[in-house]
């Protein structure tokens, strides 16, 4: 385990839980996060570099449709897919190398899976990802992965190390007023909290700084989900996550329980909404250059050849971010 990843730990968020998720074989890519990556890929308009390389992070939870818009926006791109499991891995290749794709058929597409190694030693990052040693990509593409993630900071590390100079970094996690709804009536309860907490976008602009990239731009929205029952509510947290906070409730719950919940629940309805139960998600949105290392010269300094042909290359004459 890296150094950074020794003190890289979200003090609410159980380590174990937040693996059993990662690697969790999702059956289906939730629709808000396809909704969110769908915004997401919006904001690729203002971009003004076209990679020619790109990967995309555990699309699985991500998004598979998102993963075809975006696809489609660069034809000519050659794209890496790493997911978190062996078995999301064949669930991306089952879906996204169908034939009947078509605006697919000419370009490239790697598969490849990080399992947890990758998000907390990002040393052989290139390797594990199934990028070639010398080939690095002009963007990497990660829906709503950050969020769930035990260690973050490693895991932006590990993003910074697949990028080329001047690649770029784009995404989505949920923000700190997620779910909030929510916790009144947990507490009301004596239930505990009904979620880890979510990090404020003005730190993930600091953790991106601390990683290794330069000129972060982040913006926040906050979208309202209503529900006709309380059922349906808990039908779709079940599909967007789980509570990982290290302090959540360890056993089963009953059936009384989940009565009790349902009850409580239809305190959410909100007259202006025809009495549907509402729901607040926050979403942030970032994206983030990876500049020209910084080589500290000492009276006596050593330069890698990988550094030293990334400082003698010219970099690139338009800056991709508006």
């Amino acid at each position: 385990m890296s150094e950074t990843a020794s003190v890289d730990h979200v003090p609410t968020i159980d380590p174990v839980a937040s693996q059993r998720w990662t690697q969790w074989n999702h059956p289906e890519t939730p629709w808000l996060h396809e909704e969110i990556g769908k915004r997401m890929e919006d904001r690729l308009q203002w971009i003004r570099l076209q990679p020619q390389t790109w990967v995309d992070w555990a699309p699985v939870n991500g998004g598979l449709q998102t993963h075809a818009t975006v696809r489609a926006r660069y034809p000519e791109a050659t794209c890496f897919v790493i997911e978190t499991s062996d078995k999301r891995l064949q669930k991306a290749k089952a879906a996204l190398s169908n034939p009947w794709w078509k605006v697919w058929k000419q370009q490239a597409v790697s598969f490849s899976t990080s399992a947890a190694g990758l998000a907390q030693d990002s040393s052989s990052s290139n390797a594990v990802a199934g990028l070639p040693q010398e080939e690095m990509a002009d963007m990497v593409w990660a829906n709503m992965a950050l969020h769930t993630a035990v260690a973050p900071q490693t895991l932006l590390h590990t993003w910074h190390s697949l990028l080329a100079t001047d690649g770029f970094l784009m995404f989505s996690s949920l923000g700190p007023d997620t779910l909030r709804e929510l916790q009144p009536i947990y507490q009301r309860m004596g239930w505990g909290v009904p979620s880890h907490a979510f990090t404020d976008m003005h730190d993930w602009g600091d953790m991106l700084v601390q990683a290794g990239f330069a000129e972060p731009v982040m913006d926040m929205e906050r979208i309202t989900l209503t529900y006709a029952k309380p059922a349906d509510l808990l039908r779709d947290l079940r599909l967007l996550g789980r509570n990982l906070h290290h302090q959540r409730f360890q056993g089963l719950r009953g059936r009384r329980w989940k009565r009790s919940l349902e009850d409580a629940l239809t305190a959410l309805a909100q007259p202006d909404q025809q009495g549907r139960l509402v729901l607040t998600v926050e979403v942030i949105y970032g994206h983030a250059l990876k500049p020209i290392p910084k080589v500290q010269l000492a009276e006596k300094s050593f330069v890698s050849l990988t550094q030293m042909k990334t400082l003698l290359t010219k970099t690139r004459g338009n800056t991709p971010l508006e």
